[in-house]
């Protein structure tokens, strides 16, 4: 496990890191693979208070504890260990993921039935139905205003009544990312 420290208005002895470490080394093993992780270690001083801060990054999750106290091992002590209850519950909702999850045997496909063929040959043989979706309006635009609108639109087309030509025509968002204009 990496540290990092940053001290505000003290100096970082290795004292204090040593403290940290050694602390840290206990819970190490709930990190396997720990050189992943980084530890910033944190520790402000204001008039009587010790602030101890640490966020610690591993993999794509972040845990930070906080902890004002008047002397600053303690502060650390109790950052390190609510650092500890997050990886723990962090932890187990890892493993209970991972339990829970679906077999991927279970996940692939059985063959379909020979009379299940049979009906999907039917059902193919038959003509496509036609189901009215929605109305829209079409309004009198230019093909770049459309464009605009399209773009800023979730929709995939938008039908518009080109003032230009005076028909009516339709712009659609292409896979390639650029427009489409259907004009009859």
């Amino acid at each position: 496990m990496n540290f990092e420290y940053t001290g505000r208005h003290i100096v970082v002895t290795p004292a204090i890191r040593a403290h940290v470490e050694e602390h840290f080394g206990k819970i190490d093993h709930l990190f396997p693979n720990s050189t992943t992780a980084r530890a910033h270690v944190v520790i402000d001083v204001i008039k009587n208070r010790h602030n101890a801060e640490i966020l610690l990054h591993w993999r794509d999750h972040t845990l930070t504890a906080k902890d004002t106290d008047a002397d600053m091992y303690h502060a650390l002590t109790r950052c390190i260990a609510k650092i500890e209850k997050q990886a723990v519950k962090l932890k187990k909702k890892i493993i209970e993921r991972k339990q829970s999850a679906t077999p991927l045997s279970q996940l692939t496909p059985e063959p379909p039935p020979a009379d299940a063929l049979a009906a999907d040959a039917e059902m193919s043989a038959r003509q496509p139905r036609i189901i009215a979706a929605r109305r829209y309006a079409v309004k009198p635009m230019t093909p770049e205003e459309a464009a605009m609108t399209l773009a800023e639109d979730s929709n995939q087309f938008v039908v518009f009544h080109d003032s230009d030509t005076s028909r009516l025509s339709v712009l659609y968002k292409r896979k390639d990312g650029n427009f489409g204009l259907i004009q009859p």
